[in-house]
């Protein structure tokens, strides 16, 4: 299990989840509530360092003061910034897949020496995707109207526990590259439950005109990119593009992997971790 934390800043209290040994990691996803559990992706990097998993705010026992902040990814680094800090750490690696790969390149644009480097995939530097047909997200996809479905269920207070489960069965399974992974992720710890009202914002609010690529060329923070060749929901290009257009930024391809090559190709992932910490 993980540590729970309550750390104070200046910009309120977060829960943080701490495991591991070592230089500073700091994880998260863009919308997502973990708990002692900690998360698959996050515990990968724990035996390489001291992971910090964050409830952002709104996410499980952090603040969630919307008096003078949002939950924009501006203000989510801002408060991510605030938790380093708070423990007195100097610079951290941050490290984040999909959404929350999105957010590493934000923090990287905002805060590049707060960073040692980012891990981040799965992701795209724009909007862009939304409208790649190889994307579920996009209404030409084939698997658009389920998905369309799912999130509707996921967001209603009145969907049973069981309507969830099924839900997000199906919604992971269209994002693996071969079913058999999808009983490896059930038989790990795990944590990371979608929270509707940052996913909300983050879908209306910002989304529309989210758009990172005028900024990455002149951003100087390392960056180990990778991608799972088959990206269903984040289309492989996306994470390509990101990578070329930063200065500092390798590519690692997952040629066996959908949108979870963490779990797909899960050797191979340990050695590309392995790699970023030399």
């Amino acid at each position: 299990m993980w540590e729970q934390c309550m750390i104070e800043t200046v910009r309120g209290t977060f829960e943080v989840f701490k495991k591991g040994h070592g230089q500073p990691v700091c994880v998260t996803h863009l919308y997502s509530e973990y708990d002692v559990r900690g998360n698959i992706f996050a515990d990968l990097f724990t035996e390489h360092a001291t992971v910090y998993l964050v409830n952002l705010r709104g996410c499980g026992n952090s603040t969630d003061d919307l008096s003078k902040f949002n939950y924009s990814m501006g203000h989510t680094v801002d408060d991510l910034e605030a938790i380093r800090l708070a423990l007195r750490l100097e610079k951290w690696i941050f490290a984040g897949h999909s959404t929350g790969g999105m957010l590493a390149l934000k923090y990287a644009t905002m805060y590049p020496n707060s960073l040692v480097h980012i891990v981040a995939g799965g992701l795209c530097a724009s909007s862009e995707y939304m409208r790649h047909p190889s994307s579920i997200y996009c209404p030409t996809n084939s698997n658009n109207p389920r998905i369309k479905e799912i999130i509707a269920m996921l967001r209603n207070p009145q969907s049973t526990l069981e309507e969830r489960r099924a839900g997000n069965k199906e919604w992971a399974l269209m994002s693996l590259y071969h079913e058999k992974h999808y009983d490896t992720m059930l038989s790990r710890p795990n944590s990371g439950k979608t929270v509707s009202k940052r996913l909300d914002y983050f879908s209306y609010e910002e989304l529309p005109t989210y758009d990172l690529r005028p900024e990455l060329p002149d951003t100087v923070t390392k960056a180990y990119i990778y991608c799972g060749l088959h990206d269903a929901q984040c289309p492989y290009e996306f994470s390509a593009e990101a990578a070329e257009l930063m200065p500092n930024a390798t590519l690692q391809t997952f040629r066996q992997s959908n949108h979870s090559p963490f779990i797909e190709e899960e050797k191979e992932f340990h050695q590309f971790i392995a790699t970023t910490f030399k």
